[in-house]
């Protein structure tokens, strides 16, 4: 920073200020120490400014270890949003959703001094050492799972499956049935919830769950045996790419996507405009959520005696292509 100051003709103080985005530096002198900065190749020293400030200007996200597009979008919008408020971001994945992992995972952010925790993973189950964690670290939940110390920013998932299920019910549909995603989630249960209650509020009949596991190939699986009920009109399925395994074994099958099947998923990914037929499906803005998190994480860090108020994101039906109202049985045969 001397050597960068030297090169400018400025004080070391007047280059902090300017590294920093202090407004009050003139735009020539920030100019010229820019300049400095370029020509020496200076780089701020960041261990240095921890010990200096004591704040590491981190934050901490827990993800599970997976390569599903939601999860990625939300990261995206954790890191974009921080890196605007001047944070760097360090993930600690987990390969299930054990206590025991979670609390490692945890455990690993906590000793790298981050400022706070964005936890993207479901708490299945609470322990004395998460909430310990929780309560020392500012954490911010955003999959509606919280302890005693947690923020919460979720999308309402209940209504995720109302949405989804009103919208068949609506097309003359008799009943809906449901692939969801697995018990441990909390939000898979939720839109099974969601879907159940939907259906009994409107009097139909509620036909059993088959669960998949968040993967394309679990949703083929079910999509094959779905394809060989002869009664089955429609389907909620838990996920957009369940939801692309689904509409696959309904065409193997010579199931029609939509004139015999009616198909709506969830998340509305970028693939789902361009499945065959496109997806109709229930949109969560995981960008805006991730970007939420941070906002709600940065007011936790400002005040950790703050009460913790939970956040939500209204989910949106997005009407495409793999819904349509029923038609007669006589015009659903071959």
């Amino acid at each position: 920073m001397t050597d960068v100051a030297r090169l400018a003709g400025v004080s070391a103080q007047t280059v902090s200020r300017t590294l920093s985005g202090h407004p009050n530096v003139q735009h020539k002198t920030r100019a010229k120490v820019l300049a400095a900065v370029e020509q020496l190749g200076y780089r701020k020293n960041n261990a240095a400014r921890m010990l200096s400030s004591g704040r590491s200007r981190t934050i901490g996200v827990v993800t599970l270890q997976t390569t599903f597009y939601s999860r990625a979008n939300l990261i995206f919008g954790i890191e974009t949003a921080a890196h605007e408020a001047g944070y760097s971001v360090s993930t600690a994945t987990t390969a299930s959703l054990d206590t025991a992992a979670i609390e490692s995972a945890l455990s690993r952010l906590a000793e790298q001094d981050v400022e706070g925790v964005i936890l993207s993973v479901p708490l299945v189950h609470v322990s004395p050492r998460i909430e310990q964690l929780t309560r020392s670290v500012p954490t911010v939940t955003v999959d509606g799972s919280r302890t005693s110390a947690t923020e919460v920013v979720a999308v309402d998932q209940t209504l995720v499956a109302r949405l989804a299920t009103r919208h068949l019910i609506e097309l003359g549909h008799e009943t809906v049935w449901h692939v969801s995603g697995p018990k441990e989630w909390l939000d898979a249960a939720s839109r099974s919830a969601g879907w159940r209650d939907t259906l009994e509020k409107a009097g139909l009949s509620v036909p059993p769950v088959l669960e998949g596991d968040w993967t394309p190939a679990s949703g083929y699986r079910n999509g094959l045996v779905l394809g060989k009920i002869p009664d089955v009109t429609a389907v909620f399925v838990a996920s957009d790419e369940m939801a692309f395994g689904v509409v696959r074994a309904l065409h193997e099958l010579g199931r029609r996507v939509p004139q015999d099947i009616s198909v709506v998923g969830v998340d509305d990914i970028a693939l789902a405009e361009y499945c065959s037929p496109s997806l109709t499906t229930v949109a969560q803005p995981f960008a805006e959520m991730g970007a939420l998190a941070v906002a709600h994480l940065m007011r936790y860090i400002a005040d950790p005696a703050a009460t913790p108020e939970p956040a939500s994101v209204e989910p949106v039906l997005v009407v495409r292509a793999s819904t349509a109202a029923i038609e007669s049985p006589a015009a659903r045969q071959p």
